[in-house]
């Protein structure tokens, strides 16, 4: 599947994002900018932040000051505590922190708090959306009984709030997804419903450069073994975020627009795997 780096997705909201994205998890507050200006001039349109990085200030900086008009970047933010009153409160914050005039993407990011929380939180990014101050909402570490939920708190709001589309679109989850976690069962659920899936540490974070596959196709394509693993992500129909703060590597995870992995080589390289290097909210239970 070819792409470009200016090539777009087209969410459930009707809104388009930039097919890969740049990820800021864990960047300094103090280099946030920098990274992201830097990310900005190699050609990204897709910064990928949260509240509980507490780095939104450097992202809008870094946004408000570029020459590229807002509406071609796409920026992302998260909220961190899931409840009605907090995802009220993060959503304006978020707007304040990053001085920008609204927030293209919100996703709750994580499904810790019980079902009546979550249910809630979903209510208060709804809202936001009606306000005019977000314009796509999705979630992040959703597991399938967790969206399975969500199905039904869409259609409860929607009951409850005045018919179809006043329970919210959910346009995303985004889930740590690569070759060693392929998340099938989440990838299905969401591709059967058009929902959008964004993959956080499509690279492993280097620690799958030596595996003979990758090494394999690396070879082939005269590629890094970090560029071989974002294609993966973008010819799985993903959304990749790989995050850098060096910029040689902001570059490099942008160049791989020039060649694709065949359909045979996608499925190879694909593991039967359950292998997370980040946290898995996704296997918590409904209660938590």
């Amino acid at each position: 599947m070819a792409h470009t780096l200016s090539s777009k997705i087209k969410l459930p909201s009707g809104h388009g994002m930039p097919r890969l994205g740049f990820g800021v998890y864990k960047t300094p507050p103090d280099q946030t900018e920098e990274c992201c200006v830097e990310a900005l001039k190699v050609g990204y349109r897709h910064i990928d932040s949260a509240a509980g990085y507490k780095n939104e200030a450097g992202c809008g900086k870094a946004i408000r000051a570029s020459s590229i008009p807002r509406g071609q970047i796409f920026f992302t933010s998260k909220v961190f505590d899931i409840n009605y009153d907090s995802a009220k409160a993060t959503v304006d914050k978020t707007l304040a922190e990053s001085q920008l005039s609204y927030i293209d993407l919100m996703l709750l990011h994580k499904p810790w708090g019980g079902s009546e929380n979550r249910k809630g939180a979903w209510k208060a990014l709804v809202e936001a959306v009606e306000a005019g101050k977000v314009q796509s909402i999705g979630v992040s570490n959703y597991g399938v009984h967790h969206l399975d939920e969500l199905e039904q708190h869409i259609a409860e709001l929607e009951a409850e709030r005045g018919g179809k589309g006043k329970g919210g679109i959910l346009s995303v989850n985004q889930v740590e997804l690569h070759p060693w976690v392929p998340r099938k069962d989440i990838f299905d659920w969401c591709t059967q419903r058009g929902v959008v899936v964004e993959a956080y540490c499509p690279i492993v974070r280097g620690e799958r450069f030596d595996e003979p596959a990758v090494q394999k196709l690396a070879e082939k394509y005269s590629k890094t073994p970090a560029q071989v693993l974002i294609r993966w992500s973008l010819d799985k129909g993903l959304v990749p975020l790989p995050k850098s703060v060096q910029p040689s590597r902001i570059a490099s995870n942008a160049d791989v627009f020039d060649f694709t992995l065949t359909p045979e080589e996608v499925q190879e390289l694909e593991t039967s795997e359950y292998s997370p290097v980040a946290w898995d909210p996704t296997v918590s239970k409904l209660e938590d």
